[in-house]
């Protein structure tokens, strides 16, 4: 982080290091401020002592054309409470002096949380539980001004030195072409942009995140007061983009990510990605005895595959499982689009089938639930972003679709392991199916392991068999 240069860091996990990067960059966030404000102080009382007129002299260009210079984009009002917490106890240090917090209480009371709300006796997942914990609000936005002991929470946006948001928040205060009251100026001169925990946008809104990075660094289209005798030949220019630090922290290595990467950070220092090869993959995690049969469709392009993947599903293997013998059948669907489009297809051929997504309110969630353990449906269409923000176990399970390789490898595991909740002696009849393409190596690698997976890609046959669990 200190060679000032772009970083993608796709390992950080919120259960082992999240709170260690956490802590690493808001000290690289006060370390950046601090000398920041430090040199345009100093550059006042020299311009003061030196009684120099406007425009005199070229040396003191120590400033961008707004003054926010830090982003930082956090999913949870959570992440965005401890981010303050940590610029408070960075900025004490050891001493015992306490700084002024202007604010304080209001922004507790509305970005911290109460412990009794959480409902009782829930288990879920370790993961899940330190990714969800306090106040899961994503849309919010504050303004945060460091001054010399004092920090200031709700600072007006150009007033600030630091600005901590969600993608949604920002959203909707960037707006979209054609709206009357949008701003996105305060993005003119961000210096320094962190995304935290990346993968979580993703199962939010990944648009959000890409129409932000849209708006960074554009020359604003009003003045704001700034005082351009003092502002940096570089943003003058309208090159703050290639002078602009990004720091990309996730859980994966996921195609989307890289993509942002890749696009939109340009920064003259250049840039650093960690990519780690998964070797095992999240397979052997499975503890079920269950054969996993993996099936590879040919796709044109990375735009086709969508198309592709969707005839494929309905001409090769839905077939095979219309008839009644194979009831018990959970169709997981990562992307809601793809989700949509399977409904509607499934209510026009009149199939029995029941379905859950992210938006089905939980008495919808509870009968589809009950329909399917009790085979009374054939099908169940669920989507990943249920799973992801429920972690409900699906019971009656006997078939298993992935209509397409799950975000998160670790989600392969949990749902394939979902079939012990219900085991009645038919364990010998379970199946596994699984939709691949070469567009999938990344999901594949973290699946299969790295050699399998370039095996399976490179390989004449495009069928595959694993079987997991036996003794």
């Amino acid at each position: 982080m200190n060679s000032y240069r772009d970083l993608f860091y796709p390992e950080r996990t919120a259960l082992k290091n999240g709170e260690e990067i956490r802590r690493v960059y808001c000290l690289h966030i006060i370390n950046h401020v601090l000398k920041a404000n430090a040199q345009v102080l100093g550059n006042n009382s020299r311009r003061r002592s030196q009684k120099l007129g406007v425009g005199d002299d070229d040396d003191f260009r120590d400033q961008g054309l707004t003054r926010p210079k830090v982003l930082v984009v956090v999913p949870f009002r959570e992440a965005a409470l401890r981010v303050v917490q940590l610029f408070i106890s960075l900025l004490e240090g050891d001493s015992k002096k306490k700084i002024i917090v202007s604010n304080k209480k209001r922004f507790n009371g509305e970005y911290g949380s109460d412990p009794e709300e959480r409902p009782p006796n829930l288990k879920r997942p370790e993961d899940y539980e330190a990714v969800f914990v306090g106040n899961i609000d994503d849309h919010f936005r504050i303004g945060v001004a460091i001054l010399q002991r004092s920090i200031r929470l709700y600072a007006p946006f150009y007033s600030s030195d630091i600005l901590i948001a969600s993608p949604l928040g920002l959203r909707t205060i960037i707006g979209g072409e054609g709206e009357k009251k949008r701003d996105f100026d305060f993005l003119s001169s961000i210096e320094l942009l962190i995304i935290d925990q990346a993968d979580i946008y993703l199962m939010q809104n990944w648009e959000h995140v890409l129409h932000l990075m849209n708006h960074m660094n554009l020359l604003p289209l009003d003045s704001h007061g700034v005082d351009f005798s003092r502002v940096r030949m570089w943003s003058l220019n309208n090159w703050s983009k290639y002078y602009r630090q990004t720091l990309l922290f996730g859980a994966l290595q996921d195609a989307q990510i890289n993509s942002v990467f890749n696009k939109h950070c340009v920064n003259v220092q250049g840039q650093v990605a960690v990519r780690n090869v998964p070797m095992t993959g999240s397979i052997s995690q499975v503890l079920v005895q269950l054969p996993h049969v993996f099936q590879r469709m040919e796709a044109e392009s990375l735009a086709s595959v969508i198309d592709a993947r969707f005839n494929f599903f309905v001409n090769k293997i839905l077939p095979q499982f219309r008839d009644a013998v194979m009831s018990h059948t959970l169709v997981y669907v990562p992307s809601y689009f793809d989700f949509v489009r399977l409904r509607n297809y499934f209510k026009k051929e009149e199939l029995n089938f029941t379905h859950i997504c992210e938006y089905t309110q939980k008495s919808g969630v509870s009968r589809a639930r009950h329909f399917f353990l009790q085979g009374e449906k054939q099908f169940l269409l669920l989507t990943e972003r249920f799973h992801f923000y429920k972690r409900y176990t699906i019971k009656g399970i006997r078939n298993l679709i992935f209509y397409e390789l799950p975000t998160y490898p670790h989600f392969y595991s949990d749902v394939c392991n979902m079939l012990r909740a219900t085991s009645r002696g038919e364990e010998a009849a379970w199946t596994c199916t699984v939709l691949y393409s070469r567009y999938d190596a990344q999901r594949l690698a973290a699946v299969v392991g790295v050699e399998r997976a370039a095996q399976m890609l490179q390989s004449k046959k495009n069928v595959h068999l694993f079987i997991t669990g036996e003794r």
